[in-house]
């Protein structure tokens, strides 16, 4: 009981259940190493303000190296009074270099000291994930660049809509995956202020400098009021808002690739490498990895919106409530680099099947050009649409395509049909007129392509 870090103003046990619910250090033993790094610094910074002599810094600092050792090896022993990673790292280095680990903590609460240890942690992780997001982006660009010439149905509401390249498909996706990019460059921009040297919540009495801190710990700057920094988690809500959009996109590309990986479009084929078979049917190759991508986005987001719950209604500075914010993290964190890993895999490794793609390209889908035909013939677009719908209508009711009405079956509707018609039902020409900025013109696609890889440069440098 002695070892308690509050053991003087408590008298007896506590319960068991209320140990195991209060304690931390199952999961919290991910914030080992920062933590470490974290007391070095506020070490350091102890001994400027002499509080701490530099012979009892030293100590400190080499019990410390020899804890984080400890860690890196495995050997770092969790005992059942260890609450948490502070308390852990600090019994350890007591029992290495005595009663001199108990000034570690002068002017520090575990108030600051856990929040900066999360933003350490996040901000190395984060880089990671940022590096796996630029190689799924880069490995959608590179294809799209390689297969520019396929062209297959576009779909809204999932009906057929509109001649595409299978490039605009895939650089749709990378597209919306460097907007998290830039998403997450935001969020580890405002995440790097220094909260260390906060406190419990009124500051440091030991006129700590908190420059050194700052400067120790590579961080941009630092908090500017005392009780904000120990209480505030705007960056843990804005990482998993990040990450819950981020699974929104994959969950949308999953989606996609399940349908047109099924028998009925058999656009694309997944590589064995991430599918699985029926434990019954043995014909069966199914999807799994994305349909794990696409169920994942469900749980970052169930994380989500239980860390909004739990901070909505807290009052100012620490509440016990913030341990919750650890757990999501680290689950978020473990499921972006597992998810991003997989999706990348799955996009270099998939068949296209350009003859199945083709096949699905039916005349009616380029009713559109067939307005279009008749705006370059003056009519208003309004009417056009109107003619055109009235030969789809009557192209049904004969069963046969729009592209096989005679000349006179158009003709009936508008006399602005000419002998020049046909020239309307080629699919190459149809996705070759969208040459605005952004369409599926090979020239645009290209121009996307060029714009991307720029940015991609541009996403790595700030990573």
């Amino acid at each position: 009981k002695g070892d308690k870090m509050m053991a003087g103003r408590f008298v007896g046990s506590r319960d068991p259940v209320m140990e195991m619910l209060s304690a931390s250090i199952t999961y919290d033993q991910r914030l080992a190493e920062v933590d470490i790094q974290g007391s070095i610094a506020y070490a350091k910074a102890l001994e400027k303000t002499g509080i701490l002599p530099k012979s009892e810094m030293e100590k400190i600092l080499s019990g410390l190296e020899k804890i984080s050792e400890e860690w890196s090896k495995g050997a770092f022993v969790v005992k059942h009074t260890d609450e948490d990673i502070h308390t852990a790292n600090e019994r350890r280095l007591k029992e290495l270099i005595g009663d001199i680990a108990g000034k570690l903590h002068t002017g520090r609460s575990r108030n600051d000291q856990v929040v900066t240890d999360l933003k350490l942690f996040m901000r190395n992780s984060l880089s990671v994930i940022s590096s796996h997001l630029l190689q799924l982006i880069k490995t959608l660009v590179e294809r799209a660049a390689i297969e520019i010439d396929v062209i297959l149905p576009g779909y809204t509401h999932l009906q057929k809509a509109q001649p595409i390249r299978w490039s605009q498909f895939l650089l749709s996706h990378a597209v919306a995956l460097t907007r998290d990019s830039e998403r997450l460059g935001d969020v580890k921009r405002r995440m790097n202020v220094l909260p260390l040297g906060s406190g419990a919540l009124a500051g440091n009495p030991l006129e700590i400098d908190r420059e050194l801190l700052r400067s120790e710990l590579d961080f941009a700057s630092i908090s500017l009021n005392s009780m904000d920094a120990v209480s505030e988690r705007d960056f843990v809500v804005e990482f998993l808002s990040f990450a819950t959009l981020l699974m929104i996109h994959l969950s949308k590309m999953a989606e996609d690739l399940i349908i047109y990986s099924t028998s009925e479009f058999g656009f694309v084929t997944l590589s064995d490498t991430y599918c699985t078979g029926s434990s019954l049917m043995p014909q069966k190759k199914n999807p799994d990895s994305l349909e794990l991508i696409r169920s994942k986005a469900g749980r970052v987001f169930g994380r989500l919106a239980a860390i909004l719950m739990v901070l909505k209604g807290l009052p100012s500075t620490y509440n016990k409530d913030l341990q919750e914010d650890k757990e999501a993290v680290f689950d978020v964190v473990d499921t972006l680099n597992a998810v991003l890993q997989v999706a990348t895999g799955v996009i270099s490794t998939l068949q296209i099947n350009k003859e199945n793609m083709e096949r699905a390209l039916s005349p009616e889908i380029l009713s559109s050009d067939l307005a279009l035909y008749l705006v370059h013939k003056g009519m208003p677009f309004r009417q056009a649409h109107i003619d055109t719908g009235k030969a789809v209508h009557l192209a049904e009711s004969k069963g046969i395509p729009i592209n096989n009405l005679s000349l006179d079956d158009l003709k009936s509707i508008s006399p602005l049909f000419g002998s020049d018609v046909s020239q309307v039902f080629n699919f190459f020409n149809s996705v070759e007129q969208y040459t605005a900025m952004g369409g599926t013109a090979k020239s645009s696609v290209s121009a996307q392509i060029d714009h991307l890889r720029e940015q991609l440069k541009r996403l790595k440098e700030q990573a």
